[in-house]
């Protein structure tokens, strides 16, 4: 595997973590009723979902770039 798509992998997991982890604010806001942090937290988890994928897809580009048909 490349060291390009190792990285994208690499920083994809660690936006999974971030957003696990926003996720998990986001409840114990909101069963406290503190729906405005609760939303917070869950837009940020949001926003690293995304960066996860985005990161992902860029992996598989590289592995199709690398190993796919010729």
């Amino acid at each position: 595997m490349s060291k390009k798509a190792a990285e994208h992998h690499k920083q994809s997991a660690e936006h999974h973590t971030h957003a696990a982890r926003h996720h998990g604010e986001a409840a114990k806001h909101h069963e406290s009723g503190a729906h405005e942090k609760a939303a917070h937290h869950a837009h940020t988890a949001r926003g690293h979902a995304l960066h996860a994928r985005h990161h992902s897809d860029e992996a598989a580009k590289l592995h199709m770039e690398e190993h796919g048909k010729k």
